[in-house]
């Protein structure tokens, strides 16, 4: 079993919702548990103007699956959730990006690990270090606390919304 961790976002179609509907998909992953859930952080979006503000959580999830079937599993979720692929960063109803896999590097057509946009995402790493140790090495050796500290600010404000993962 391996431990990854795993981006949520949302910005169309009542966010609070859809990030509790991914959540449960996620729970119903198979050979998978869900471990740990963020709290939930309202972001300016990235990409086009004109976009609502994004809901962004990061969630833990311990999986015997490899990555290229848990990104089809995620992928899957986005799929049944009504995600429409037509604009590079724009609005969506649901976004599920694995962010780290284990201390796994990945670097594929259709996917990389670590996420490559991590160092660049207060958005995504403020969330995961409320459930991941910041000293939490990557697999080049820096750990997230560093990419904290040198990450852009971004407005990013934390919410009241509890994600229940039972």
């Amino acid at each position: 079993m391996i431990t990854c961790y795993l981006g949520l976002g949302s910005n169309l179609d009542d966010p609070e919702r859809q990030l509790q509907q991914a959540l449960s998909a996620l729970g119903k992953i198979p050979e998978s548990r869900l471990a740990a859930a963020s709290p939930v952080y309202r972001s300016a979006p990235m990409g086009p103007e004109g976009q609502q503000d994004y809901l962004n959580a990061v969630v833990a999830l311990v999986t015997k699956l490899e990555p290229l079937p848990l990104l089809d599993a995620l992928q899957g979720i986005e799929n049944a959730q009504g995600r429409v692929r037509e604009e590079r960063w724009g609005p969506r109803c649901i976004d599920l990006d694995i962010l780290l896999y284990g201390n796994l590097l990945v670097s594929e057509s259709r996917l990389q690990i670590p996420h490559p946009g991590l160092a660049e995402r207060n958005f995504v790493l403020v969330p995961l270090m409320d459930i991941c140790d910041p000293r939490h090495k990557l697999p080049d050796g820096t750990d997230l606390a560093t990419l904290a500290e040198r990450c852009p600010s971004g407005r990013l404000e934390r919410t009241r919304i509890r994600l229940r993962t039972h």
